[in-house]
């Protein structure tokens, strides 16, 4: 039984049947939980009557946020007071009939509200539940606030991507939150684990997801190099090309590139140079290299040289904004992104990037107004109309 019936696009994915509690806000546990229902499964988000924070993000229209729909597009939305005793009761009958519980409260708060883990466990032993939060359930920091800027601060990627900015000693602002949707991509992915777990031992269990060691998970190389320090070129390998009206950027990840590359710039005899030649001569004279690239690039439109680089099997890109990346001809060929509604019309989201040939991954067709489930949630469950409802701290 689900709240609300079906979405008839989702009956086909291979999370249909299973029932998701989503506690989270802001960014990282909505976006588990909405690759989640893309997945298939009936995600509930549980709501104060004030509405998850980034309901009142922009963009608005019609007093709704696309930033919002984005993250919770194909869930129910249910408000229940978190602190009353109707409440709680609303949500321990709700975890009977659950599979899958998200929240990236800070590490305590579940507890406060009797709805932590073992508390729930009790009322229903199968239960998969998940927390995310900056720097995990335990520990020195466990209780520290935290959000994605400063976990990237945190984690070193800041440092680490300031080391590849010659010249330069101010790390960058952070306008884009790489630690919220890897930190939920994991969590996704160990739901998934946990869910096969299940399927051979009858349990659930509780998850534990730290978006400081998610972060850290993206600087693959550096982890290496802090402990065994290696001496990188004065020009950082994979950068800005300069053309004649813009930039493009030029991957030499192989020999095969290298090659087709010096064929590509009229320097065949580079192949044999002692300065190129070998891949570690060839990092220590990345600057000279990479002037010889942009000696032949300077001459030419970002067009021009990717047709030429392209031809050669080189890869590359000219370097685009958002706007202009979603009208690549690959990603409407692709399907890769979905028309979806909300109370104050249309606008697209990104899909799921990738694509089963047995299994139906797709954004649901709408994302609900605030409550716009609650009367058939409780209805469910045998309980009556609640009264207004407190919004979390």
């Amino acid at each position: 039984m689900t709240i609300g019936g079906n979405d008839e696009r989702n009956l086909t994915g291979c999370f249909a049947g299973l029932r998701v509690l989503d506690f989270s806000t802001t960014i990282a546990g909505p976006h588990c939980a909405r690759m989640l229902a893309d997945m298939g499964a009936e995600v509930i988000k549980i709501e104060s009557d004030e509405g998850e924070t980034m309901r009142t993000r922009p963009p608005v229209r019609g007093g709704c946020s696309t930033a919002f729909g984005q993250l919770n597009v194909g869930k129910k939305s249910v408000v229940l007071d978190l602190k009353s005793p109707d409440g709680l009761e609303a949500v321990r009958r709700l975890v009977a009939t659950a599979d899958v519980l998200v929240e990236n409260f800070r590490p305590g708060v579940m507890q406060r509200l009797k709805m932590d883990y073992p508390a729930l466990a009790e009322v229903n032993p199968r239960l998969i539940y998940c927390s995310i939060s900056g720097y995990g359930q335990t520990g020195p920091s466990a209780e520290l606030p935290a959000y994605a800027p400063v976990i990237h601060a945190a984690s070193g990627y800041d440092m680490a991507h300031l080391a590849y900015q010659p010249g330069r000693s101010r790390p960058d602002y952070c306008g884009i939150y790489h630690a919220d949707v890897v930190a939920g991509t994991y969590a996704f992915g160990a739901i998934a684990s946990a869910l096969y777990h299940r399927e051979r031992t009858g349990r659930g269990q509780h998850i534990d997801c730290s978006m400081l060691e998610a972060m850290l998970s993206l600087t693959l190389n550096e982890i290496q190099w802090s402990q065994f320090p290696v001496q990188l070129p004065a020009r950082p390998t994979f950068g800005p090309v300069e053309s004649s009206d813009g930039y493009v950027m030029i991957a030499i990840a192989s020999e095969k590139t290298f090659q087709n590359l010096m064929k590509v710039i009229g320097r065949p005899e580079w192949v044999a140079d002692a300065r190129f030649a070998k891949y570690s001569d060839r990092r220590a004279n990345w600057g000279a290299l990479m002037d010889g690239v942009e000696a032949w690039s300077r001459r030419l439109t970002n067009a021009e040289c990717l047709a030429a680089l392209n031809a050669a099997g080189v890869p590359s890109s000219a370097y685009r904004t958002v706007a202009e990346a979603l009208n690549d001809p690959q990603l409407l060929h692709r399907g890769a992104l979905a028309d979806v509604e909300d109370d104050g019309g249309t606008f697209k989201v990104v899909n799921l990037p990738f694509r089963m040939s047995d299994a139906k991954v797709a954004a649901g067709h709408r994302a609900a107004s605030l409550g716009e489930h609650t009367a058939a949630a409780l209805k469910e469950l045998g309980l009556a109309p609640m009264a207004a409802v407190e919004p979390l701290e």
